[in-house]
């Protein structure tokens, strides 16, 4: 039997939808910036709340890949609240006029962006993903229903008091945010497509796909972050080794960290020892036949791969290598081993890179950049609600657009379409117009 607090909550968030159609833009960034400075009055007992967090999950044996999502250091907090702000900061996106048509005199067809509705948004130990997405959903003029996980329990009450407080500050329905804590809650929410109008799930491949396999809300996600930096013949091998290392090593558990490196066999003997000395051991490197053994000749250690280690998202310190003959080769294991998530190109060669970013099919495809940068904030959207690896609606880090829908709006004076059929039918104008902007988002 469903349980009253889950269906109340999604109850009292599709109120807040409907009541949120007035609300303007200032008094969504009020909200924000409301929420950025709460933030910073909690954050001692937000960071106290996290330690304890983080003590329980490694009591209870939780993997370091997970406590390092888990973990909020200064610097982390200090970027979400300065992701809150930049969010304020941005132009709204809600209510803009995509498209503006006049039909015939009198009759005005626009195409206006609008919040989807209610979101529900279910997260592992990501304590940051939901100041982002509550921050995202005020925004844009949705309501959200917030389920993390077990681990950040602590830490999600603290920040989800802030968020409460700001909005109650600011005018806007309490209810817009709501926060779901029970295991249980999971399954009662994904049946609730009456109520719930997309889901988000943020965490690793197995829990995205049960996510998808268990409801009939659409589903915003990726299935894994297999993501590839390949090493073409022509690249310098100075910026080849810094732009490895760093899509490796700088956050292993992150999705967008580089998990396959293909090295071309004419810059293999150069690049790899480089590479690995630069490593200075931090990874483990699981390697083809023919990288083994240029590393081994060079006193580097590394395991031999097995099949299962291409494509495979180790959310961790560990990395498969393998030497390719060409670009082409290189695009082909990508396009079969990778998970569309990013991938990049290390070269000099502008007709390698231009082959490579034309080939891969992935949400991003980068020439001489670290994987790392595909990131909602490093793209300047502020914050993120996920990155989906599928096609439809939204593509890589969404920001607020991944937030929004669309709807027709059809202004006219007595038109009937009798007019426009048969003998003697008024023809259309299909005139295009100049679009503009309302002030707040209309549902």
């Amino acid at each position: 039997m469903m349980a009253e607090n889950s269906l109340k909550k999604a109850q009292e968030a599709r109120r807040a939808f409907l009541q949120m159609a007035p609300v303007t833009e200032k008094m969504r960034n009020e909200a924000l910036l409301k929420m950025a400075k709460l933030l910073e009055e909690k954050k001692g007992r937000i960071l106290v709340s996290n330690k304890k967090d983080v003590l329980r999950a490694r009591r209870q044996g939780v993997s370091p890949a997970m406590l390092k999502r888990l973990e909020l250091s200064e610097h982390k907090f200090g970027e979400i609240v300065h992701g809150v702000e930049s969010v304020a900061a941005q132009v709204g996106q809600a209510g803009k006029v995509l498209s503006s048509i006049m039909l015939d005199e009198g009759l005005v067809l626009e195409q206006v962006s609008v919040p989807i509705g209610v979101v529900c948004a279910i997260f592992e130990a990501r304590p940051d993903a939901l100041c982002q997405i509550s921050a995202l959903a005020i925004k844009t003029g949705n309501c959200v229903i917030l389920k993390g996980g077990s681990e950040a329990r602590e830490t999600n009450r603290a920040i989800f008091l802030a968020v409460r407080g700001a909005l109650k500050v600011s005018g806007l329905p309490p209810g817009s945010v709501q926060l779901a804590e029970s295991r249980e809650a999971v399954n009662e929410l994904l049946g609730m497509d009456s109520l719930i109008d997309l889901i988000i799930p943020r965490g690793g491949s197995a829990f995205v796909k049960y996510i998808m396999d268990n409801s009939k809300i659409p589903v915003l996600g990726h299935s894994e972050g297999v993501c590839h930096e390949y090493v073409d013949e022509s690249a310098d091998v100075e910026k080849a080794v810094k732009i490895c290392v760093d899509a490796k090593t700088n956050y292993p558990a992150a999705c967008n960290a580089m998990e396959t490196l293909l090295v071309h066999e004419k810059i293999a003997e150069k690049f790899l020892p480089a590479f690995a000395k630069a490593l200075g051991g931090k990874a483990e490197l699981r390697a083809d036949p023919q990288s083994l053994a240029i590393l081994a000749k060079n006193n580097f250690r590394a395991k031999k791969a097995i099949a299962g280690d291409f494509g495979r998202e180790f959310s961790d310190l560990v990395l498969s290598v393998k030497i390719v003959k060409s670009c082409d080769e290189a695009i082909s294991h990508i396009n079969r081993f990778g998970s569309k998530h990013t991938d990049g190109i290390i070269t000099q060669s502008a007709q390698d890179a231009e082959k490579f970013l034309a080939g891969v099919d992935s949400a991003g495809v980068y020439w001489n950049a670290s994987t790392r940068f595909a990131d909602g904030y490093r793209y300047g959207k502020g914050a993120e609600v996920g990155i989906s690896t599928g096609k439809l609606h939204c593509r890589g880090p969404g920001g607020a657009e991944a937030l929004l829908t669309y709807k027709y709006i059809l202004r006219g004076d007595g038109h009937v379409v009798s007019d426009y059929t048969g003998d003697g039918a008024k023809k259309f104008l299909h005139r295009k117009l100049l679009p503009k902007t309302y002030g707040s988002p209309t549902q």
